[in-house]
């Protein structure tokens, strides 16, 4: 079968990883100069600002200009209609007055009146048509939160959601464990299939409420999606972090690494794409354990267009 695993990092921009200057070279200061570099190494990325603040259709613009044409991204859903906690300060300006009035920082999304949702949902998915346009969307990945649990209300949040996605390919990934456990992983999966998402497939650490166990399952043919936070069990609930990196503070050993080859390459027959997320973002180890992954990956792998002939570099041992 021809490749059709796409590898790559969550971000290209987050500050440990420019701070530690072990990933770009000398010259590479700006937006530009430092996405152009990183999709000459990969292939994907995904998008984590999204997530922190309403996107924007003139930042999507230029990616799409500033990527080679095969480059995709995969989008995080903006956290209001996750159903996650937002601090007014992330809506757009001109609509934090439209919400409610009150002394709290943070609003959910059933505090948002009904025609304030249709506006800010028009301009999310306004935001992405750059991207679509230009055949460079992957996935709009909705990460929900751990509250969302299973129950009557989480999925009828969820199937609102996937209204308003209809005809965009969107992966689902959960983190309560009830998800996932054995009475309900089959009914889980199944309800996926019925709403066309993708299954979200997670590495992570194992044991927490808020954790999931590795499901390797696809629910849609469009897809499946890898995202990998590290196994770090002292940092995934770490309080009083200074940076988000902080709690995915987690370098695979090539040994790791190996042993998903083939689950990889297994679940890679039963759809059109596989993109494997690296989101360990501490400094550069998400960019070195996935150049190391692309080349255990060998012809599965999806290569930079900018570099058709390479491979990732030979001297792998010295990424870990």
């Amino acid at each position: 079968m021809s490749a059709n695993v796409y590898v790559g990092t969550a971000s290209w921009t987050d500050k440990s990883l420019i701070a530690c200057k072990r990933f770009y070279p000398p010259g590479h200061a700006s937006a530009e100069a430092r996405l152009r570099y990183y999709a000459s190494r990969f292939p994907m990325v995904e998008v984590d600002s999204s997530y922190y603040a309403m996107p924007s259709g003139s930042n999507a613009q230029l990616w799409a200009e500033r990527t080679p044409p095969p480059f995709v991204f995969n989008i995080k859903a903006f956290r209001l209609l996750t159903g996650h906690q937002t601090p007014r300060v992330a809506f757009p300006k001109d609509l934090q007055g439209a919400l409610p009035p009150g002394p709290r920082a943070n609003v959910y999304y059933k505090d948002v009146p009904a025609a304030l949702q249709d506006e800010i949902w028009r301009r999310y998915l306004e935001a992405l048509a750059p991207l679509a346009q230009a055949d460079k969307l992957g996935l709009v990945h909705f990460q929900f939160p751990p509250w969302l649990t299973g129950d009557k209300a989480s999925r009828t949040h969820i199937e609102m959601c996937a209204e308003r996605m209809a005809g965009y390919g969107v992966a689902a990934e959960f983190r309560h464990h009830h998800w996932f456990d054995d009475a309900h992983r089959d009914a889980t999966l199944a309800w996926l299939r019925e709403l066309g998402w993708v299954n979200t497939i997670v590495d992570e650490p194992q044991g927490f409420t808020n954790s999931i166990p590795t499901v390797w399952a696809s629910t849609s043919t469009r897809a499946a999606v890898l995202r990998l936070h590290g196994r770090n069990h002292e940092t995934w609930n770490v309080r009083d972090s200074t940076a988000a990196s902080d709690r995915f503070n987690y370098d695979y050993r090539e040994a790791e690494l190996a042993a998903l080859i083939d689950p990889i390459r297994v679940i890679a027959k039963e759809v059109a794409r596989v993109y494997v997320v690296f989101n360990n973002n501490y400094e550069d180890q998400g960019q070195r354990n996935a150049l190391a992954l692309m080349n255990l990956l060998g012809d599965s792998a999806i290569l930079p267009t900018t570099e058709p002939t390479q491979r990732p570099p030979d001297d792998v041992a010295s990424l870990f």
